[in-house]
């Protein structure tokens, strides 16, 4: 039997800048866009491959990062772009984002007549020809929401965790067509969190500073929930409040139960619980993991405005109401009961 031609295995970067813009190349004379990357040589990875290409054609030293999608082309007809009778498989990386000055460093070789552009997301896949922009809108909602796209001639395939259509997704449900497995890898989901509110002897609401992210946006004390390690919200409040300043307390009731959701995000659900009241002594013996918080303070509930997000300050004045009252848990919905 004759051997039949190997596929042709292509990087592409989603290289982002801080403003969440993409990275996009036109060329005088060619109707295509593209995005950065190219194909793998020799013995080179994909994530070899990609960011040889970068080094090569942008001068940028960075290294691939998180695989955002996998698309599969079958070979086209003769006549058709790409390498005749090879199929192609593309890997899609995140490459950034790029703080300003990185950015700015970008250059392409000498005597090249390649332009780099940076454009909002939207626009970028505009640009794109038919064939690249699905590929990056799959990329992109495997970037929000923390996932992965699996595509065949960029088309999201049912049971791809990321890219497909919400609307598609509960035609599949419906229809019965799903697998069990891909039902699972399908179904939207949520990011959970507990934190706990503390006040001090005069009322003042303790806050920390992150070392993290935005530093001038100030939180509850709290974190994540290792839900895969089989940690419940409870847990996770006493886990997290022990590590970020050193205090072993049992959290109190439960508060409330926040909801709170972003177009193209997964929804994020926080548990907040009531710590009481924490006199000096108990403050005094607080100690700071420096590696997640810069600082801590209690605040007055008028303070609140100019340190924590909108939606926080609205939990944090209805868990004080609960907690005043002996009312609860609330249900609220990015903080409004």
């Amino acid at each position: 039997m004759p051997d039949r031609p190997s596929p042709l295995v292509a990087a592409t970067g989603v290289v982002l800048d801080t403003r969440g813009r993409v990275l996009v190349l036109t060329t005088p004379g060619r109707t295509d866009p593209e995005l950065p990357g190219g194909a793998v040589q020799d013995t080179e990875t994909p994530e070899e491959g990609l960011a040889r290409a970068l080094r090569e054609g942008l001068n940028l030293a960075r290294p691939a990062g998180r695989l955002l999608a996998v698309d599969s082309r079958p070979p086209g007809p003769p006549g058709s772009s790409g390498p005749p009778g090879r199929s192609l498989i593309v890997h899609v990386h995140l490459v950034g984002p790029l703080p300003p000055p990185e950015a700015a460093a970008i250059s392409l070789p000498a005597g090249a007549t390649t332009g780099a552009r940076w454009l909002p997301p939207e626009a970028a896949c505009a640009l794109l020809p038919a064939r690249t922009a699905p590929r990056l809108r799959a990329a992109l909602a495997a970037l929000h929401t923390g996932s992965f796209a699996h595509l065949v001639d960029g088309v999201p395939q049912p049971g791809s965790p990321a890219g497909l259509d919400p609307a598609r997704r509960v035609a599949l449900e419906h229809s019965g067509t799903l697998d069990p497995a891909s039902h699972r890898a399908s179904r939207p989901k949520a990011v959970t969190a507990a934190s706990v509110l503390f006040t001090g002897p005069d009322g003042r609401i303790l806050l920390v500073q992150p070392a993290y992210g935005r530093s001038d946006r100030w939180n509850l004390p709290g974190g994540g929930i290792d839900s895969d390690l089989g940690e419940i919200p409870r847990a996770a409040a006493r886990r997290e409040v022990h590590e970020e300043l050193g205090l072993d307390l049992a959290p109190g009731r439960l508060l409330a139960v926040n909801w709170s959701h972003k177009p193209g995000r997964p929804a994020r659900i926080r548990f907040l619980y009531d710590g009481g009241v924490l006199d000096a002594p108990t403050l005094a013996r607080i100690r700071l993991d420096r590696a997640e918080l810069l600082q801590w303070r209690t605040v007055t509930s008028a303070e609140l405005p100019g340190l924590v997000k909108p939606a926080l300050r609205r939990q944090i004045t209805a868990c004080l109401a609960a907690r005043a009252a002996g009312t609860g848990p609330l249900e609220l919905h990015a903080g409004r009961p």
